[in-house]
């Protein structure tokens, strides 16, 4: 009977790393995609994104060598 306990423990702890470990590697490429400093070798595309939690306008870069996509803030003008 203990080595089903210890069997569902090493399962829950296993699932509660999981769930920490992607919040953490989500978090992390969601903020490294978007800011005001465009990097070298992207260039501006013609879709504009609207961010549905903040209502900030995000022009979108590509970068045509390795597929990525970069989102701007729009300045106010």
């Amino acid at each position: 009977m203990t080595w089903i306990i210890g069997i569902y423990s090493i399962q829950f702890l296993i699932l509660i790393v999981l769930i920490i470990g992607s919040w953490f590697i989500w978090d992390h490429r969601f903020k490294t995609k978007h800011g005001r400093q465009v990097p070298k070798g992207f260039i501006r595309t013609n879709e504009i994104s609207i961010d549905p939690i903040t209502n900030k306008r995000l022009v979108v870069y590509f970068n045509p060598e390795s597929g990525e996509r970069f989102y701007k803030e729009e300045d106010k003008n």
